[in-house]
């Protein structure tokens, strides 16, 4: 199992496949890692997209169930998180890339793209998070419950009151929209972006289509595509032909050429 390293920060990775690398970033919330990809996910991006992309996923630092660990940064929740994928990617060699992520990798899609815009050639955020207002608090209520604890008794030097502090600067100092960027900075956007929407608490379906109807260049999946098993694989294909149409032509050109040797 490799991993990627960089001082106290520990990253646990998988890279399946060969072709234009695509990162994949699992949801779950804090709690995302590459084992949830096929526990608690419509379909397994890593399994569905190798045969055609380099795939790469990792575990969220500090998720309680993962092999990732680093410190908990209080002042920068969010950007701790993009070091991380902007490490692994340099750390594997990779200068762009395309990115799939599933709930709570909307917000970390966008940080990337404002961070690393140049790198990010696609993204497809898949049942996004994002605020919602009639429940502002829902993220960080959830993880004071559902992750807090767990890794407070997994890390005995913090407190719960280093988490709260660390979730309400994730989810409370800026609870609007998708919590990373603005809405200007969406509109101003020119990357390809899919959305496919969900409407669950944590999955407003408002903020999904309003992303969709502000970035540039963007499409939108069927809705609902996972109220039933049969539709999934069309949002699939969808997904797929959607990565290869934004594929950068050097790069399949030249798999095509190895894959022919």
């Amino acid at each position: 199992m490799p991993f990627y390293e960089r001082g106290p920060v520990r990253i646990h990775y998988e890279d399946a496949g060969s072709g234009f690398p695509l990162l994949i970033i699992p949801g779950g919330g804090l709690n995302s890692t590459i084992a949830g990809l096929d526990t608690t996910h419509p379909f397994n991006a890593q399994k569905e997209f190798s045969n055609k992309f380099r795939c790469i996923a990792a575990d969220l630092r500090n998720a309680n169930a993962g092999q990732s660990s680093g410190p908990l940064e209080i002042g920068r929740p969010w950007d701790s998180f993009t070091d991380d994928h902007i490490g692994l990617m340099d750390h594997l060699g990779i200068k762009q890339f395309m990115v799939l992520g599933y709930c709570i990798g909307q917000p970390f899609i966008w940080n990337l793209i404002k961070r690393a815009g140049d790198r990010v050639v696609a993204a497809v955020l898949t049942q996004p998070s994002g605020h919602r207002a009639e429940m502002p608090t829902q993220f960080y209520d959830n993880n004071m419950k559902g992750w807090g604890p767990e890794f407070v008794k997994r890390k005995p030097e913090v407190t719960m009151d280093q988490v709260s502090d660390f979730l309400k600067k994730m989810y409370l100092a800026n609870p609007d929209f998708v919590f990373t960027v603005t809405r200007d900075f969406v509109k101003n956007c020119k990357t390809p972006i899919l959305v496919l929407p969900d409407d669950v608490p944590p999955h407003p379906y408002k903020v999904a289509m309003e992303v969709a109807m502000l970035a540039a260049n963007s499409q939108v999946s069927l809705y609902p595509w996972k109220d039933v098993p049969e539709k999934i694989p069309l949002a699939v294909r969808h997904i797929r032909m959607f990565l290869e149409a934004n594929e950068p032509a050097m790069a399949a050109s030249s798999v095509e050429r190895r894959a022919a040797e």
